[in-house]
């Protein structure tokens, strides 16, 4: 099983380094609830983070969560503890922190345009991309591949001013399908005797 999911986060990180050009170092921001899963399961971050993702990376806090779990107690001393090893990301609640969760969407806006991954809730998975980045990536990868018909004519008419030969479409191959039966392996009808 856990091979499978990291053939499956490789994936999903290859199309989002091919679709949206976010490179390694990944940067990562990390949650309260992330970090006091890791502080209970004994879990170093940043080295499993790298070994499941099997890439570079760096991870990342805010004041805000710093916040958040310092106002939570004494439970989240161990996570407060690891989160704090981190380097924090500026966000525009300096003076009045919000939660950690409107900070890490602020963080991100609408577009993601630093490419940050956010890692929240227990488990090391790298979730299923959206019905809509999924469209995305697929109207992308169609734009690369069709040309307008214009584009195409004048390909052809520059080709064909500098006299490079142009590949002919072959022909395509006809495949035989089933005939009959064998006449050696059919059995011979019998003849009616008078």
């Amino acid at each position: 099983m856990k091979i499978k999911r990291q053939k499956q986060a490789r994936h999903l990180l290859s199309m989002y380094k091919n679709s949206f050009r976010i490179q390694e170092p990944f940067q990562v921001l990390i949650d309260g609830t992330f970090a006091q899963a890791a502080y209970k399961n004994k879990v170093f971050i940043e080295d499993q983070l790298s070994k499941y993702l099997s890439c570079s990376l760096r991870c990342f806090t805010t004041k805000c969560v710093l916040a958040e779990l310092s106002l939570l107690g004494s439970e989240m001393r161990g996570a407060k503890a690891i989160i704090q090893k981190f380097q924090t990301k500026p966000c525009s609640h300096d003076d009045s922190p919000t939660s950690a969760v409107k900070c890490l969407k602020s963080l991100i806006g609408d577009k993601n345009e630093h490419g940050y991954f956010i890692a929240t809730q227990m488990s090391i998975i790298l979730d299923k991309p959206s019905k809509a980045t999924s469209n995305f990536v697929k109207d992308l990868s169609s734009d690369k591949i069709r040309m307008p018909a214009e584009q195409k004519a004048s390909l052809l008419a520059m080709k064909k001013e500098a006299n490079i030969i142009i590949p002919q479409k072959r022909k395509p191959v006809k495949r035989k399908g089933p005939k009959g039966p064998n006449p050696l392996s059919v059995k011979k009808k019998k003849k009616k005797g008078n």
